[in-house]
């Protein structure tokens, strides 16, 4: 099962290092890590995404608890909450398409960032299904690029986690 996990952290250097060689180092795979600071100026938010059952998650959840730099661990799989990706889409359309990429970028309430006679840059903001559904239908037009962020997430107000 897949889980997201928030880990706040001092903000110091080699903790991105240390969390992520928790992980390779036992064999568990992150399928996502966004990395930011909190309005703590000392305190970094860290959202990782990874799989594995019951017994997986539990010991991730303790390793990372044992790390000296890491001050609190919720796995968001158990709470209400509001998670998002975004990604930057570069399409090269043919003439005749240019009008439908528009309709899609309009559809998905997404933006054009940049454009060029040949290209547009779109970004679109939401959850997974959403990003890939974009991409599905942006594909048939002429994906010349994509680049997608990882998955953020916080607790839905009322609905804190622990």
């Amino acid at each position: 099962m897949r889980h997201t996990i928030q880990v706040l952290v001092e903000n110091k250097f080699g903790v991105l290092s240390r969390v992520s060689g928790l992980f390779s180092g036992r064999g568990y795979n992150i399928e996502s890590i966004s990395v930011g600071p909190t309005l703590d100026n000392q305190i970094s938010q860290m959202t990782i995404v990874t799989s594995g059952d019951d017994q997986i998650i539990e010991q991730i959840n303790k390793q990372l608890n044992k790390l000296i730099d890491v001050i609190k661990v919720t796995d968001f799989t158990e709470f209400e909450h509001v998670e998002r990706e975004m990604a930057l889409i570069k399409v090269s359309p043919k003439s005749e398409h240019r009008a439908e990429a528009l309709r899609i970028v309009d559809i998905f309430r997404a933006v054009i960032v940049d454009s060029s006679p040949k290209t547009y840059t779109i970004q679109v903001t939401g959850d997974g299904k959403k990003i890939q559904a974009i991409v599905d239908l942006l594909k048939p037009l002429g994906i010349k690029e994509i680049v997608r962020t990882g998955k953020v997430a916080i607790s839905r107000e009322g609905k804190t986690a622990g």
